[in-house]
């Protein structure tokens, strides 16, 4: 990766970039982060933890940007055509960040399918980042990796735009690999903080959390699912 690192301390904090930009096809269309759970929401639980964490927020979504309006975030679409999928996004949010925030030297990114975040996510990733001398870190939880859930460094956003557009590079871990990466790992007992929701039986499971968080409760199935996205 070339001139990417950026120094940063852990009072730092990095910009939120909401991934909402996909198809959601399993789910049967639509918005994911506007399905809800006890009544509220998966993208306004998601705002409610990471807000604090966060030096700010936008939400990377393509279509009519009205439909979030009403989050009172900016609403950043791709700018790389044909549905790139989440690097797009990350891609998107960080030119975003560069252009208004330019004294903000990293972002976070977050699907808006994971109702479940840790309070203190961008602290651990910025820990792992730090004590590995990486460049970028990643969430992992019961053996899975989550690479959309990260850490990066906005000045990476050249090599990615590069990748994306003069590769056709769309895997994240594919782009990844070029990178010291950090991994900072969460336990997955009552439940996976890491929780996807991609699946209408999903939010089923999620209200099942929700009702009782001292229960393990993903099936089996679900952990398989997320090991493989």
């Amino acid at each position: 990766m070339r001139g990417a690192k950026a120094r940063a301390t852990m009072t730092d904090k990095a910009f939120g970039i909401l991934l909402a930009g996909g198809l959601a096809r399993r789910m049967g269309g639509g918005d994911k982060g506007l399905k809800t759970i006890g009544g509220t929401s998966i993208l306004s639980r998601i705002i409610a933890t990471m807000a604090p964490q966060c030096a700010g927020l936008i939400v990377n979504a393509n279509g009519e940007a009205h439909r979030l309006a009403d989050l009172g975030f900016p609403i950043v679409p791709d700018d790389v055509p044909g549905f790139a999928g989440p690097l797009a996004g990350i891609l998107a949010g960080l030119d975003w960040i560069a252009a208004y925030h330019a004294d903000c030297a990293y972002a976070v990114s977050i699907p808006t399918d994971t109702p479940f975040l840790p309070d203190n996510l961008v602290m651990r990733l910025q820990e792992a980042r730090m004590h590995e001398g990486a460049d970028i870190a990643c969430a992992t939880s019961g053996g899975a990796t989550h690479p959309v859930i990260a850490l990066w460094p906005v000045a990476l956003r050249h090599d990615l735009r590069h990748a994306l557009v003069d590769e056709d590079i769309r895997k994240i871990d594919r782009f990844t690999q070029r990178s010291k990466m950090a991994y900072a790992d969460w336990p997955v007992a009552p439940y996976d903080p890491f929780f996807n929701a991609n699946e209408p039986q999903d939010i089923e499971e999620a209200e099942r959390i929700l009702a009782n968080p001292q229960s393990v409760i993903a099936s089996e199935a679900k952990q398989s699912r997320q090991k493989l996205r």
